[in-house]
């Protein structure tokens, strides 16, 4: 009997999206699948615009941090009953036409979480976010227990035992990090990823991360999580003497690409 698909829809957290929202949402509905927004708190026009789309929007009175908002649009898919989530940027720096390459991978890895890895156009990528992002996936890795290629990317898949997850006591971008470390550790799920391009050009906003705040608040927060699971130095091996596996079945990366990442294809 051929296995069911689960049922999945598109998470949006934003703030301050006014520019790009109502594109980035529209490019999501084109591919006929449900959509809810969060709108952390917005001052500009992003509510109303979203608002006259069709989509479920949830709307945060103040700001609350983007671990708050991708919280309570966990909830609502769960209330809504659905099985998994794809989660996405509202500045336009994630594409929609991902999305099915996301999911396909999903399907092919039903117990994994999906990551759209920033792995092509990397030029693109400032040289203080990309030293960022690497202490990150170093020390976020070695929380899981195993390789994971760009942890900071908010383009995922989420199946439902990630859902579950919900709970977690981090805040802001930690959560992000939380969810994965959890994820490995407490629901035995694996992490593949996807290449995507590295949009760091044109028209968007300045980013809400902060590659040292925020990194300091991930490392801090990675290290007690090693800490509190043990067994250091296992983790450690798992996670850095091996390679992330990353799903490059269009041949995106190249042969010569020279990415550390083992290609399925």
């Amino acid at each position: 009997m051929k296995p069911i698909s689960p049922r999945w829809c598109v998470l949006i957290p934003c703030l301050n999206e006014e520019a790009a929202i109502g594109r980035v949402v529209a490019s999501v509905l084109a591919l006929n699948v449900p959509v809810i927004v969060i709108d952390d708190g917005s001052d500009d026009r992003t509510p109303q615009i979203v608002g006259g789309l069709p989509v479920t929007l949830l709307r945060h009175p103040v700001r609350r941090g983007k671990g708050e908002a991708l919280r309570n649009g966990f909830r609502e898919a769960l209330r809504q009953g659905f099985d998994a989530v794809v989660t996405m940027d509202g500045d336009g720096q994630h594409l929609a036409s991902d999305v099915p390459r996301i999911v396909a991978a999903a399907q092919r890895y039903p117990d994994h979480i999906v990551i759209g890895a920033r792995l092509l156009e990397r030029e693109q990528q400032p040289k203080g976010r990309r030293r960022a992002n690497a202490v990150a996936d170093w020390g976020i890795s070695w929380g899981c227990g195993l390789p994971v290629a760009d942890t900071q990317s908010g383009q995922r898949w989420y199946p439902r035992a990630a859902l579950e997850l919900v709970d977690l006591p981090a805040e802001n971008f930690v959560f992000e990090a939380a969810i994965l470390i959890a994820a490995c550790r407490e629901k035995g799920l694996g992490v593949v990823s996807v290449p995507i391009a590295s949009r760091y050009q044109g028209e968007f906003r300045l980013s809400h991360f902060s590659p040292v705040r925020d990194v300091a608040r991930i490392t801090t927060y990675t290290i007690g999580r090693v800490m509190h699971y043990g067994g250091m130095l296992a983790s450690y091996r798992r996670s850095h003497e091996a390679l992330p596996t990353v799903i490059d079945d269009e041949g995106l990366l190249g042969v010569e690409a020279g990415e550390p990442a083992r290609l399925i294809r």
